[in-house]
């Protein structure tokens, strides 16, 4: 017999909506778009330091030891099959609901236990087809660290939980942010959090990416001034840094395409390279086409997402 323990962990439950519907009309087509689908999640999830636990049915169970990754990973799940159904039938679309909550669970092998687990899947129930629905132990680990926003949804009733779970909705795409059933009731305010939305964390990205390199930039142009002998020398320094600034801002923001976004930075470091040493000739033209080809290729081939 397996060992049992307890452990503090972030469970992860997904589940297809009207999944039922979807095999009445195609099983084959269906279990077919079902494994694509779930590739792609273990994908996602192992990319965050997840593991899947778990998929019966059409259901997947996984865990994260971090919250913010799990959240993380909620998204990436949510925005690539946006991509993925935005390129099929409406009637065929396949559209997943994800709940996480942060707790105490009882470990056997590789298996979990516990009132952790039945919240994340009573949350995953509430959520909307595309949709993400987090416990207020989950939020309040990752409200100032992920730059999404979120809406109180209220106490959901869950079994063996006195008061209900306190729950919010993560803001993906433009889905509705939850399925608004009796199993809520209205929280006393002290649930409430009024500072959760996008603007504190995408200011505190921006700072983390930006603000050294524009510290070092003004300080670069200072010095250039103060040892002036008619040449701006600093141009290609600070030029360099707000390139190199500029692509860690991109490949660290999930909500754009990093492909896209990196060719674009590159194009307008090209095109300033141009205007420091110009001699008349706008020869930046030439690699500006194939950066935009580049990302046309790019966008045409990826599939379209929500976001």
């Amino acid at each position: 017999m397996s060992e049992t323990s307890r452990k503090l962990t972030t469970i992860f439950c997904a589940d297809v909506q009207d999944y039922s519907r979807l095999m009445g009309k195609d099983e084959e087509g269906t279990l077919a778009t079902l494994r694509r689908y779930r590739d792609a999640m273990k994908r996602l999830i192992e990319v965050r330091g997840g593991r899947v636990i778990n998929t019966w049915g059409d259901g997947v169970f996984a865990e994260f030891p971090s919250v913010v990754e799990a959240v993380r990973a909620a998204i990436d799940v949510q925005n690539e099959l946006a991509g993925y159904n935005a390129a099929m039938d409406a009637e065929k679309q396949m559209l997943f609901r994800i709940g996480l909550n942060l707790g105490d669970v009882i470990a056997d092998g590789n298996d979990l236990y516990g009132d952790g687990v039945n919240i994340a899947a009573r949350l995953q129930s509430r959520a909307v087809a595309g949709g993400i629905v987090i416990s207020n132990t989950v939020y309040d680990q990752v409200r100032n660290k992920v730059a999404v926003g979120f809406d109180f949804l209220g106490q959901l009733d869950v079994k063996n939980i006195d008061g209900g779970v306190p729950s919010y909705a993560v803001r993906v795409g433009g889905v509705q942010v939850a399925d608004t059933t009796s199993d809520y009731r209205a929280a006393p305010e002290p649930y409430r959090a009024p500072e959760a939305s996008i603007g504190e964390p995408v200011i505190q990205d921006w700072r983390r990416s930006f603000g050294v390199p524009l510290v070092i930039c003004i300080g670069l142009a200072m010095l250039n001034g103060l040892s002036w002998h008619g040449e701006f020398w600093a141009k290609w320094p600070i030029l360099a840094i707000a390139w190199v600034a500029a692509l860690r801002f991109v490949r660290s923001n999930k909500q754009i395409d990093t492909a896209i976004a990196a060719l674009a930075v590159t194009g307008v470091g090209i095109v300033m390279i141009n205007l420091f040493t110009w001699h008349g000739t706008p020869w930046a033209i030439l690699p500006l086409l194939g950066l935009g080809i580049a990302a046309a290729l790019r966008w045409v081939s990826r599939p379209r997402s929500r976001v």
